[in-house]
């Protein structure tokens, strides 16, 4: 029964050592197969930390662009305001001269026609547009504007008296 219970041993044995065999070389051939697949995973790391590095890269030169142009639009945008308010407080004051320089005409016309006779001046300001004839006679003293309106054709003199008084000084 030795010998049975021996020979029993050893074939289990044979049969444990050829199966731990079979088990250390099917491991063998995965191992390569794992060593594969960690490259290639290794490899699509580096792949993907090197579209990584150059997409953060690029994303920094383009805000460092977009921050530059805003820079100079700000800037721009300054130079813009400044003139404009330059153009304006030009604009005012030419404004202000023009309107003075209206003044000092229509009192200078205004002078002459006071200096005039009455005849004389209705005789004008009757020829002219009845528009611009008012408006000289806005600025004439009460005293001459009426003896000029009393020399005009009473219908003439009406239409003036009637414009005089639309017009705003």
């Amino acid at each position: 029964m030795n010998k049975i219970f021996l020979i029993l041993a050893l074939s289990l044995t044979l049969f444990a050592k050829s199966e731990l065999y079979d088990c250390t070389k099917i491991f063998e051939e995965r191992k390569g197969e794992l060593i594969l697949e960690l490259e290639r995973i290794d490899e699509q790391e580096q792949a993907l930390n090197a579209l990584k590095e150059a997409t953060t890269e690029l994303l920094t030169k383009k805000e460092a662009k977009l921050s530059e142009k805003e820079t100079r639009l700000n800037a721009h945008e300054a130079d813009l305001k400044k003139r404009e308010a330059e153009v304006t407080e030009k604009l005012k004051k030419t404004q202000e001269l023009l309107t003075e320089l209206q003044e000092l005409k229509m009192n200078k016309i205004s002078q002459v026609y006071s200096k005039m006779k009455a005849q004389s001046a209705a005789d004008i300001l009757s020829k002219l547009e009845a528009a611009e004839a008012a408006k000289i006679l806005t600025t004439l003293k009460p005293k001459s504007l009426a003896q000029i309106l009393s020399k005009m054709d009473t219908k003439k003199a009406s239409e003036m008296t009637e414009m005089m008084s639309k017009i705003e000084k």
